[in-house]
C-alpha cells in the first residue's frame, strides 16, 4: 500500500510540474449559456479551428483555455444548437472573458457535430460512467406515462433493478448502501419510492445525471461501489415558465422564473425554480385499474409526495450562490397474500437544505465552488406480527471546497476539502423479536487531488488519490486511483481505471430474505467484529478494490463500447443476521468479488435513437451460514445476464409525434429456499418466569435452509411502448399528450414467493396510463 501511495504521488507531482511548465501563454475563459433561458450548458464544445486548443463546458457551463498570443476566431459546438462565433485578439499573460449564447434548434456547421460529440471520449477517461439529461429521460416509454431518472437508471449497463414494487438498484455488483446518491451535492440515503417507477427528482428540474458505475476517480468518497450525482437547473433567466402533468398516478408541477431580472444580457440576477409532485396510485388504481386484475382490484397501496425549491443569485461574471430545499415522503403497505389486509405498514421520510457556491475570479482562470448542506431521513416499518416497529433515522451535514485548475489541451487539475457528520440511531427487530438497538455519531473529513493530463490527443493519464479520515475509528483511509485512456485512431479509444475505496456506512439489508422494504442505517461498529475465520478484522471500516477496462469504438454513427469490470469486497459489513440472543454480536465482517462484462450500442441521428446495453454478471459473497461454516453464495440481486433494448422514433412532418419502445431481459434473482417451519415460543415472556410455553400461542416462523440463496425464480423479461403528440398552442406554450401500456404483453414476472402461503406475488401486470402535461 505504501509504495503504490508513494508512486502515486510521484506520479501527482511530476505531471503537475509539466502542466505548469508552459510558455507564455494568454488564457480565454468564459461561460456559454442557453440565449433563451440564460441556463448555463455542460458539455459545450468551445474551439479555436485550425489550431489543436479547445475545452468544453463543465457542469456550470464554464471553460478556460491557455494558447498561445495571437488572433484566432472562437466557435461553440453543441448538438442540437446553434454556433457561436467571437475574434479575439490574445496578448502575452492577458486573460480574455467571454459570455457566449446559443440557440436551441439552430443550424449546425457540417461536420462540427460528429467530431463535438467525440471531444468527450478522446479527452476523458471515461470508465463505467454514463451521463443522462432530461432530453434522454424522455426518449424512453414513460412507465406509468411519467418520465422519470429512475426508468432510465435501469438501462444504465450493469445496473439491476430489483423490481417495480419496493424495486432498488444495484450498480455493478454493489448493494444500494454502497451507492452515494448525490442532489446537488447532498446524500440523498433513499431516492427510489416503494413503487419502484419513481424516483425522488422531478425529471424537468434536471440539468444533468452522472452515473459513475465503477473505478471513479478521487472526488468521490465513502462509498465502495458506484456513485449516481444529480445537479438541477438554475431556473429561466428570462421568462417565467413550468409545467402542470396529470395522470392517474400524479399531478405534478414546476415553476420557474427570475425574481430580479437582469437588467443586460445575462447579467447578475436572481432566479427561482420549485417543483412539486403528488402520487395518489393508492386511491386511482382500485377505482381505474381494478378492472385489469391483481394487483390492481385491491389496490396497490402506494404513495408519495415530493416538494424541491431553489433560489440562484447570480453576478455579472458568472459566480453564483444557490440556496436549496427538500421534502420527500413515501407512504406504503404490505398487502397480505391471502385475505389482501394489510400485513404491515412503512414509510420514511427525507428533508434537507442547503447551498453551492461558485466563483469565478477575475484575475485567474481557476474556478472555485463548494458546498453546505443538511439533511435528516427516517424510515418506519410496522410489522404487525412484531409487538415494536424497526425504526432508523440519519442525521447529516456536509461541506466542501474545491478547486479547479483548467490546463492547455484538456488538461486540468482539481483538489478539494470535504467535512461532514452523521448520527445515526437504529432500532431494528425480526420475527423472532430479537432486537438490535444503534446510537451512532461520526464526523468524516476528505482530501482529494485529481490530475488529468492529455498528451498530444492519444494518451491521457489522470491520477487521484483521497485521504479519508472516519473519527469514530480514528483511522485514515488512503485510497490512490489511477485511469488512463489511449487514443489509437479517431475511432478506437482504449480505457482502464482502478481505485481502493471505503465506507462507514451499514445497511440492514438481509441476504435470505426474498423482500425487504426495510432499509436502515448505521455506522461501522464500535465493537469487536469476527470475520469468517473466527478472528476479529483488522478494523470494521468496508472496503473495496476496483478494476475496469473498456475498448469504445465509433462505427460510422453506431457507438459500441466494451466494458470488462472487477470489483473485489475486500471487507463487508453486515447486520448480523443470526443473532439469536441479546449478547450475541450485531455484526459480522464477509467478503465479497463481483466480475462482469458490459456492452452497449448506440445509433441516434435525425429521428432515429437505438440503444441496446447486455451484461454478464458474477456477484458472490462470502460469510458465515445458519450452520456456523463459511459459505460463498450469490448476493439476492445477482442477476447473471441482462439485457435492454431501446428505440425512439420522431415522425410527423412538424416532428410532434414521439414513439418509443423498452424491451428488457433479465435471468432470475436467487433466493434462500424455505426448509420448513417451526413455532417460536417465548419463555419468560412478560418477565414471567412461571409462564407455560405449554399454553403460549406461539409465531409460525420459517426455517431456512442452510444454503443461502440456494434457489432461483424465473426469468424476468418485459416490453413498454409509449406514444406522445405535442400540441404547439403558442411560441412558447404547448399540450403533450402521452399514451403508455407497460408490460404490453401482461408477463407474470414474480416478485416473490410467500414463505407461508406459497402464494407467487407478481410485479405490475399490463398497465395503461394517460398523461397530460401543459409546458409554458
Amino acid at each position: 500500500m505504501q509504495k503504490c501511495i508513494s508512486l502515486l504521488a510521484s506520479l501527482l507531482f511530476l505531471t503537475s510540474i509539466t502542466a505548469f511548465a508552459q510558455s507564455k501563454n494568454g488564457t480565454v475563459k468564459g461561460f456559454v449559456y442557453d440565449k433563451v433561458t440564460g441556463e448555463p450548458l455542460i458539455y459545450t464544445n468551445v474551439l479555436f479551428p485550425g489550431t489543436r486548443y479547445g475545452a468544453q463546458t463543465d457542469l456550470n457551463g464554464y471553460f478556460s483555455i491557455s494558447l498561445p498570443a495571437g488572433s484566432y476566431t472562437l466557435i461553440t459546438t453543441q448538438v442540437g444548437y446553434d454556433t457561436a462565433t467571437s475574434t479575439i485578439n490574445l496578448l502575452p499573460d492577458a486573460l480574455v472573458t467571454k459570455k457566449l449564447f446559443i440557440s436551441n434548434q439552430g443550424l449546425q456547421l457540417k461536420g462540427v457535430e460528429i467530431s463535438g460529440r467525440k471531444t468527450e471520449k478522446q479527452t476523458h477517461i471515461n470508465v463505467g460512467v454514463t451521463t443522462i439529461t432530461p432530453k434522454d429521460i424522455k426518449l424512453l416509454p414513460s412507465s406509468g406515462g411519467e418520465p422519470d431518472v429512475a426508468q432510465f437508471l435501469q438501462v444504465v449497463p450493469g445496473v439491476v433493478f430489483t423490481g417495480d414494487q419496493g424495486g432498488q438498484l444495484y450498480i455493478r455488483g454493489g448493494s444500494p448502501a454502497q451507492t452515494g446518491i448525490l442532489l446537488d451535492g447532498v446524500t440523498i440515503f433513499n431516492p427510489f419510492h416503494s413503487i419502484g417507477l419513481f424516483s425522488v427528482f422531478e425529471t424537468d428540474a434536471i440539468r444533468n445525471v452522472d452515473v459513475y458505475t465503477a473505478g471513479f476517480n478521487a472526488e468521490y468518497g465513502d462509498r465502495t461501489s458506484a456513485i449516481v450525482d444529480v445537479h438541477t437547473k438554475d431556473g429561466n433567466k428570462n421568462d417565467i415558465a413550468g409545467l402542470v402533468s396529470v395522470s392517474p398516478i400524479m399531478t405534478r408541477a414546476l415553476l420557474e422564473g427570475p425574481l430580479v431580472k437582469s437588467k443586460k444580457k445575462n447579467g447578475s440576477g436572481v432566479t427561482f425554480l420549485v417543483s412539486a409532485k403528488k402520487s395518489y396510485l393508492d386511491e386511482t388504481s382500485k377505482s381505474v385499474y381494478g378492472g385489469l386484475g391483481e394487483p390492481f382490484s385491491n389496490g396497490l397501496p402506494y404513495s408519495f409526495t415530493d416538494v424541491y425549491g431553489k433560489v440562484t443569485l447570480s453576478a455579472d461574471n458568472g459566480s453564483k450562490l444557490n440556496l436549496f430545499g427538500f421534502s420527500f415522503n413515501d407512504d406504503a403497505k404490505l398487502l397480505d397474500p391471502q385475505t389482501h389486509v394489510p400485513a404491515a405498514d412503512f414509510n420514511w421520510k427525507a428533508s434537507g437544505g442547503g447551498g453551492t457556491f461558485v466563483v469565478s475570479p477575475g484575475s485567474s482562470s481557476a474556478l472555485i465552488d463548494g458546498k453546505f448542506a443538511y439533511s435528516r431521513y427516517n424510515i418506519n416499518f410496522n410489522n404487525y406480527a412484531l409487538t415494536t416497529p424497526s425504526t432508523s433515522e440519519i442525521d447529516n451535514f456536509e461541506a466542501g471546497l474545491n478547486f479547479t485548475y483548467y490546463l492547455p489541451h484538456y488538461s486540468e487539475l482539481k483538489y478539494g476539502l470535504e467535512v461532514s457528520g452523521y448520527h445515526t440511531s437504529l432500532s431494528y427487530n425480526e420475527l423472532q423479536n430479537i432486537s438490535t438497538t444503534l446510537e451512532q455519531q461520526s464526523t468524516l473529513a476528505g482530501l482529494y487531488v485529481v490530475f488529468r493530463k492529455n498528451f498530444s490527443e492519444k494518451f491521457i493519464i489522470e491520477p487521484s488519490i483521497r485521504f479519508q479520515y472516519y473519527s469514530e475509528l480514528s483511522q485514515i483511509s488512503p485510497e490512490p486511483r489511477l485511469g488512463l485512456k489511449y487514443n489509437i485512431n479517431d475511432n478506437l479509444r482504449l480505457k482502464f481505471a482502478t481505485g481502493l475505496y471505503s465506507q462507514n456506512i451499514v445497511s440492514t439489508k438481509n441476504d435470505v430474505d426474498i423482500v425487504n422494504f426495510f432499509t436502515g442505517f448505521s455506522l461501522s461498529p464500535q465493537q469487536t467484529v469476527n470475520g469468517t475465520n473466527g478472528q476479529p478484522v483488522s478494523s470494521p471500516l468496508q472496503t473495496a478494490y476496483h478494476v475496469s477496462g473498456g475498448i469504445e469504438y465509433d462505427l460510422n454513427r453506431v457507438e459500441l463500447n466494451l466494458e470488462p469490470w472487477v470489483k473485489d469486497f475486500t471487507r463487508l459489513i453486515e447486520i448480523n443476521r443470526y443473532k439469536i440472543y441479546s449478547t450475541d454480536p450485531d455484526f459480522a465482517a464477509g467478503t465479497g468479488l463481483a466480475t462482469g462484462l458490459d456492452l452497449s450500442a448506440k445509433y441516434s441521428y435525425d429521428r432515429i435513437y437505438l440503444w441496446a446495453a447486455a451484461g454478464l454478471q458474477n456477484v458472490n459473497y462470502t460469510n458465515i451460514g445458519s450452520d456456523g461454516k463459511v459459505q460463498t453464495y450469490p448476493a439476492p440481486f445477482d442477476r447473471r445476464f441482462n439485457l435492454n433494448i431501446v428505440g425512439a422514433y420522431t415522425a410527423g412532418k412538424k416532428k410532434d409525434w414521439d414513439l418509443s419502445a423498452r424491451f428488457n431481459l433479465g435471468s432470475p434473482f436467487p433466493f434462500t429456499l424455505t426448509q420448513g417451519f417451526y413455532e417460536a415460543l417465548t419463555p419468560g415472556a412478560g418477565n414471567n418466569v412461571n409462564s407455560n410455553v405449554n399454553q403460549q400461542n406461539g409465531t409460525l416462523t420459517a426455517l431456512y435452509a442452510n444454503a443461502i440463496n440456494g434457489g432461483r425464480l424465473s426469468w424476468y423479461h418485459r416490453l413498454d411502448v409509449s406514444a406522445k403528440k405535442r400540441f404547439a398552442l403558442s411560441k412558447k406554450s404547448s399540450i403533450d399528450l402521452t399514451f403508455s401500456l407497460t408490460n404490453v404483453y401482461d408477463r407474470q414476472n414474480i416478485f416473490y414467493v410467500d414463505r407461508y402461503s406459497n402464494i407467487s406475488i407478481f410485479q405490475l401486470p399490463i398497465f395503461p396510463s394517460v398523461n397530460l402535461t401543459w409546458n409554458f
